[in-house]
């Protein structure tokens, strides 16, 4: 759309509405940024043909999709703004962002119920988490798609010695875990860790799908960002790799200054999808094209956080409605070192066995 806009290129001669119109998609809004006039995104409503209905019944009513940097000189200057204030945690501050979340707001508002995907690429992946978590803390989940999306941190997946790259991923997390809890203690009395831990207990019901590339150093973080939590789990040290998941160095040093920063790659669940497939250099891996070539190599893995961190309450409530007796829940307050590993299984719908020795 806006190659379209800045080439000047109309009616049969436009590119991009053949994009949707295949998959019987309209065009109903354009989002244009209110500082060069590009657009930036679009909302998309999905009207099948009557013949194939039937067969659409699991399609989104609406996409809304944002693009990615654009290199030209209508837009290069804005775009590469906005790329700083996402290196900085702060594309929560800016005026497109505030369009994006009206515009989501709106739709989900307008119609209620109606399934609603996400999209977007590189920059646009950005502006897509953003505006999906501030969305979960409304209470709408929505499902998104999010290639190339920016992980802010140095780029340790691209270092090749294994045992190289696990030391460095330890030495960061043991790093951050202190500084968050240096940054505790001096942030005691206004609660700013709680707020971080309820902000990322709420957003682990939601699950975005990551497109990432191990060649992109944009993005390739991802990949070791959940592969280290369960080798942080399998050497006893899950409580510094809990505090290092919910935080990151950067927005520790952005807080101690003042500012307010809300990193957008710390992401409690996932499905991540890693394109394995040679990629010749870094302008392929990073670009939105490679994901739809006919011969792609994909490996899958779904993550997902289980806060045990409940309360007493809620742990009541579930082991009523999995038929415990009260007697049995007494031995929770009585031996709390077992109500985490309790809390785990129950979550994870296993049938608890109370046997206390």
């Amino acid at each position: 759309l806006e190659r379209d806009r800045q080439l000047n290129r109309q009616s049969v001669e436009a590119l991009a509405p053949p994009w949707w119109e295949f998959f019987h998609f309209e065009l109903i809004r354009k989002l244009i940024d209110d500082a060069d006039m590009s657009a930036f995104g679009a909302i998309f409503e999905f009207n099948p043909p009557s013949s194939e209905k039937a067969s659409a019944v699991n399609a989104p009513r609406f996409v809304i999709a944002f693009r990615g940097t654009i290199t030209e000189k209508d837009t290069i200057s804005r775009d590469l703004s906005l790329d700083l204030h996402l290196v900085q945690n702060g594309l929560h501050r800016t005026s497109r962002f505030t369009i994006a979340m009206q515009a989501v707001q709106n739709v989900a508002s307008v119609f209620p119920g109606s399934t609603i995907w996400l999209a977007g690429h590189s920059l646009g992946a950005g502006m897509a988490i953003l505006t999906g978590r501030n969305m979960v803390k409304k209470g709408v989940l929505l499902e998104s798609f999010l290639f190339n999306p920016p992980f802010v941190a140095a780029p340790i997946e691209r270092i090749s010695n294994e045992r190289v790259k696990h030391g460095f991923r330890i030495a960061r997390s043991v790093i951050t875990a202190g500084l968050t809890i240096a940054m505790k203690g001096k942030t005691e009395e206004n609660s700013q860790r709680s707020v971080a831990e309820e902000s990322f207990s709420i957003l682990s019901s939601w699950t975005p799908y990551l497109f990432v590339n191990p060649g992109d150093h944009i993005c390739s973080e991802y990949i070791g960002y959940f592969q280290h939590r369960k080798n942080m789990e399998d050497l006893g040290a899950g409580f510094i790799e809990k505090l290092a998941t919910q935080n990151s160095i950067g927005d520790l040093f952005f807080k101690a200054l003042g500012w307010e920063s809300e990193p957008l790659h710390l992401l409690p669940s996932a499905d991540l999808i890693v394109n394995v497939s040679l990629s010749p250099d870094f302008k392929y891996a990073h670009g939105i094209s490679q994901w739809w070539q006919p011969e792609l190599n994909l490996q899958c893995s779904k993550h997902r956080h289980i806060d045990c961190n409940l309360d007493l309450r809620n742990m009541l409530i579930m082991a009523q409605a999995r038929e415990f007796d009260l007697r049995q829940y007494r031995k929770l307050r009585v031996f709390p070192t077992k109500y985490p590993v309790l809390m785990r299984r129950a979550v994870l719908g296993e049938r608890l066995d109370y046997g206390l020795n």
